[in-house]
């Protein structure tokens, strides 16, 4: 029975994605458009939005660094080549080599590095603002296509909306102690401070203000936004941020070193030693295709019982190069960092531990063990007593008994909303309230609960599971693959409307307030000594409130010594 759900979901995805490429066809024009950047010209093509017709221009396959082969595989990206001639741009290019998320086969291309910009209008009074789009997929997966980010509803908008690819996986994310590899890892987030560099030298061929640039992500997406606001490789590329549940405080951003390379290269055949040198050559000389088919089975099913769900992702630089852009730990750089100085919306899901669905489900464990619930950096330190105590703290709290013994399906869920999602967003809006307290900073609550339109919760959960998953609002922001048409009464699309125009808004002056959203007014956080934060809830109905979760991030609060939580 579970197998005939799984087969009829997955003819239900092949025929919308087939459909919504015949669609996308249909949109496009004849019309095509040149225009100069500083390494040569590209060719544009007129496209038309899904709903109203309207036309907008699409320059894809833009190449924003040197294709990381050969040589410079692993390691920091270079600039571009300058090119003769017209370079046709009229469609994007290969997505970064990883594995398909519904059939597991590999797929994409090392030469990966190219960006897509999409403009209303390339004449204007004065330049446009600009939306810098950054995927996720947990460092392992993601791409930069309209086919999971189409800008259409941007496109009824005066903006510039950008998406760009970057390394994944361990081509992305390799990591090695010895200088004289050059390799001291997070070439992925290395790729996005070049991408930045790129549209901030080249955005105004394109209508584009380089002076008023939005950086925006969804989960690792967001993470990297928060990368991007801490290194100093960005200071003042964009003016900005947009962080959609994720931040670089989340524990899936700090992972502990076990030595992955090692253990990468060892099932790939390697029977050498530990030396980085030896592991480098043997992993340099393999295909690419074989380290993106093998690059996620090397961590454990215990490993992945305590949240550790991928080897290869941003780590703390060993050695800071020219290049370093996570020179120490996410929490140390808080203080310091550059980003104080620049509004912030920031928010998440109400439900968004359904995105742990079928993990959860699939792996009975999860529902009779609690120890492994306590976040490393709490329970590393702590004796086993210590720990004892602090799991019964989390189950006075979840379920009013401190010897509860298991839990339910639903019950982890909403326990991983908090300790994967909300408790380290809750961590960034204390650091934003303390260390820039006169800085705009917006926090939100998606809570548009439609019973057929969040379909990242349609992608993950059962068809009948109600609640807002993680990533939900995405289906409100980008006309994707997955998309049905809507009427234009229906509250989906009043949604669509409502999200498009605050993040625009946003985008052009820094305030999210719009005439789309009616009398509701969200309102920024206060400075710290005002006590719990206030989100602006999105729902059918739209209001300021206090954070539903307040309680629930207070006891997690609790679990961290004093003076530790950022």
């Amino acid at each position: 029975m579970e197998y005939r759900m799984k087969l009829q979901k997955f003819l239900k995805i092949v025929v919308r994605m087939l459909f919504h490429w015949f669609r996308q066809y249909c949109l496009s024009t004849s019309h095509t458009v040149v225009l100069d950047t500083n390494y040569g010209k590209v060719c544009g093509l007129q496209r038309k939005t899904a709903y109203d017709g309207e036309l907008y221009f699409a320059f894809e396959g833009i190449p924003y660094a040197k294709p990381p082969v050969g040589e410079i595989r692993f390691k920091a990206p270079q600039p571009p080549e300058p090119w003769q001639g017209v370079l046709n741009c009229t469609t994007y290019r290969s997505k970064p080599l990883q594995r398909n998320m519904v059939l597991g086969f590999v797929e994409g291309s090392e030469d990966c590095l190219h960006l897509n910009i999409y403009v209303k209008t390339l004449v204007s009074d004065k330049k446009l603002p600009v939306i810098v789009f950054i995927y996720g997929g947990v460092f392992q997966k993601g791409e930069a296509s309209r086919d999971c980010y189409s800008p259409d509803y941007f496109m009824n908008r005066q903006v510039v909306f950008i998406t760009f690819n970057h390394r994944v996986g361990a081509l992305g994310f390799l990591s090695f102690k010895d200088p004289k590899l050059d390799i001291p890892g997070n070439a992925g987030l290395k790729d996005q401070v070049q991408a930045l560099r790129w549209i901030s030298q080249n955005i105004a061929h394109f209508n584009g203000d380089p002076n008023n640039i939005t950086l925006m992500g969804l989960s690792a997406g967001a993470s990297c936004v928060h990368v991007m606001m801490n290194t100093e490789q960005t200071r003042g590329l964009f003016h900005k941020a947009i962080l959609q549940s994720g931040c670089a405080l989340s524990e899936w951003v700090n992972y502990p070193d076990f030595n992955w390379a090692l253990r990468l290269a060892q099932k790939m055949g390697y029977k050498g030693g530990e030396k980085e040198a030896d592991i480098f050559r043997f992993l340099n000389g393999i295909s690419s295709h074989q380290i993106a088919s093998n690059d996620q089975d090397v961590v454990t099913q215990d490993e992945k019982r305590n949240f550790l769900v991928y080897a290869f992702g941003p780590v703390v630089e060993p050695y800071e190069a020219g290049h370093c852009v996570v020179p120490r730990r996410h929490k140390d750089q808080l203080s310091e960092a550059w980003g104080n100085r620049i509004p912030v919306i920031m928010g998440g899901s109400s439900f968004e531990g359904l995105f742990c669905y079928q993990m959860t489900r699939d792996d009975p464990w999860f529902l009779r063990n609690f120890h492994n619930i306590l976040p490393r950096e709490v329970s590393e330190p702590c004796t086993e007593e210590e720990r004892n105590i602090l799991v019964r703290r989390i189950k006075k709290h979840y379920f009013g008994n401190e010897e509860q013994q298991a839990m339910g399906l639903f019950d982890v869920l909403n326990i991983c909303s908090h300790r994967q999602i909300w408790h380290d967003m809750h961590r960034l809006v204390l650091a934003r309230r303390t260390y820039a307290p006169d800085t705009p900073t917006y926090l939100y609550r998606f809570d548009f609960d439609s019973p057929h339109y969040n379909l990242f919760r349609w992608l993950v959960c059962e068809d009948d599971t109600r609640g807002v998953c993680h990533a939900d609002e995405l289906s409100y922001l980008f006309y994707t693959a997955l998309s049905t048409h809507l009427d234009k009464s229906s509250e989906e699309y009043q949604t669509i409307e409502r999200m498009v125009g605050m993040w625009t808004s946003f985008a052009g002056t820094g305030n999210p307030n719009c005439r789309e959203i009616g009398d509701a007014k969200w309102e920024p956080l206060q400075r710290m000594e005002s006590g719990v934060e206030r989100c602006f809830n999105i729902s059918k109905e739209l209001d300021m409130r206090v954070l539903p979760e307040a309680d629930s991030m207070a006891m997690w609060d609790s679990l961290y010594p004093k003076g530790s939580l950022f």
